[in-house]
């Protein structure tokens, strides 16, 4: 339990205060509670959505992509002829060389804008295959909110019952302390009447016992406490609110149904886990299609244009000559376009091949070790439903042997060591059969989550 506040304090008790109120839950109502406030479960949900927009991302791919550029800058002037002396004579064809001479021809403004305008038209598989990837990813992260709904059911099952098992051997534990209590009581009047055999010593070995029981209930109350506190970071009640159970003691749930055979087979298909496998094989198949695709082109049509002007120079309109400060053009196009390093493109599809085989590695591990593990609770379960049985038959003879030997001792008729004994047999077995109550609780609890429950 002091994990569990460890792991939600920060995240779930912050905030102003709120006004204090009494809340009363049942387990279910509590289990529902935590599943709607968890911030664990809402940040699995959050990666859920970036899964999802990544799918939008790679499938955005085959939409219509604008690319454009626009600047003001300066330009050399210029004005007249492309020739010296501004004409070109037979015998005298010169090019001016006076490009750079800004002193003369002065400076321009140069305006100018490119834009773009392509649609992919065929990818040759690449948008499919990193979309089946993408897709397959967001099952991934759905499937890490149900391990994360399991887990915080598991806290919320641990909180409860480790409440209401604390109260009850509070509650038994301060019972045995009254009746040793009185025993002392007793025993002390007889010694200072004289009217029994008692002994200081039988005094004294009933205080002893006394005082370790009051230990005992120290540490039960404290362990109770931090159980109620965890519950309440759980299902996010404020720490002025008082949380009251509906139940009233610790009782055994009810033996699941079935055979060890049913459960595994349920557990292969309905845990998260499994299915998360299947995802990240399929992911990991099409990403190797992907990489593969990557060493193709991507044929594509569009529009490019572009607009450059520079008030201050004279404007060539000769079609041979390519005027980069004064233009204006639109042409449709149709292309494929490459992008390809054979090396690395090799190397990509490589490793995508070993991280698959390295997934089905560990699918082939997932089907073993998940029927272990459900057998693993299953026997578990049923040994201590087996000890609870005994237990409960034990705890009603060592209560009767104990209220058998305390009436004897309150008519004179038992020593102080042989009551002792008897508290210490009861209380041995009473606090043993209030922990097997949990432990065979969370046993059903943890089988049913090695199953695919609560998910």
């Amino acid at each position: 339990m002091i994990r569990i506040c460890a792991v939600l304090l920060a995240g779930l008790l912050t905030g102003t205060a709120a006004t204090a109120e009494t809340i009363t839950l049942t387990l279910e109502q509590a289990t529902e509670r935590a599943l709607n406030t968890d911030p664990r479960i809402a940040e699995r949900q959050h990666f859920v959505e970036s899964a999802r927009a990544l799918v939008q991302e790679v499938q955005g791919n085959e939409d219509w992509k604008f690319d454009g550029n626009a600047f003001l800058a300066i330009s050399p002037g210029v004005e007249g002829s492309p020739f010296e002396n501004s004409g070109c004579v037979s015998g005298n064809c010169t090019l001016r060389s006076d490009k750079y001479d800004l002193e003369k021809n002065g400076v321009s403004p140069w305006l100018n804008f490119q834009l773009t305008i392509i649609k992919p038209l065929y990818t040759f598989g690449k948008v499919e295959s990193y979309t089946t990837a993408a897709q397959a990813n967001v099952q991934v992260k759905q499937d890490d909110v149900r391990i994360q709904r399991a887990t915080t059911v598991m806290d919320v099952k641990r909180a409860y019952y480790g409440y209401l098992a604390a109260r009850d051997g509070f509650r038994f534990l301060e019972d045995v302390r009254t009746r040793i209590a009185k025993a002392v009581d007793v025993a002390q009047k007889w010694l200072n009447e004289g009217e029994s055999d008692m002994r200081q010593a039988d005094i004294f070995a009933l205080q002893a016992g006394h005082s370790l029981i009051s230990q005992y209930i120290a540490q039960v109350d404290g362990t109770q406490k931090v159980a109620l506190e965890g519950l309440r970071v759980l299902i996010g009640a404020n720490s002025t609110d008082e949380l009251q159970l509906v139940d009233n003691a610790l009782s055994a749930v009810t033996l699941p149904e079935g055979v060890l055979a049913d459960f595994q087979q349920q557990a292969l298909l309905q845990r998260p886990e499994m299915q998360q496998v299947e995802a990240g094989l399929q992911a990991r198949r099409a990403l190797i299609d992907a990489r593969r695709a990557d060493a193709k082109p991507n044929l594509y049509a569009g529009v490019a244009g572009v607009f450059s002007y520079s008030p201050n120079r004279d404007q060539l309109d000769n079609p041979y000559i390519h005027d980069p400060f004064n233009q204006i053009g639109l042409t449709p196009m149709i292309g494929l376009k490459w992008d390809w390093q054979r090396g690395v493109q090799r190397a990509r599809v490589a490793q995508e091949q070993a991280e698959l085989s390295a997934l089905i590695a560990k699918s082939a591990l997932a089907r073993q070790g998940i029927p272990f593990q459900v057998a693993e609770q299953y026997y578990q379960m049923q040994a201590q439903y087996t000890a609870l049985q005994e237990l409960s038959k034990g705890t009603h003879h060592a209560r009767r042997w104990m209220v058998g030997r305390y009436a004897d001792f309150e008519a004179g008729l038992e020593t102080a060591d042989r009551v002792i004994s008897a508290f210490q047999g009861y209380v041995l077995a009473q606090t043993d059969y209030i922990k097997t109550v949990y432990e065979y609780n969370m046993r059903v609890a943890q089988l049913h989550n090695v199953t695919g429950g609560d998910q």
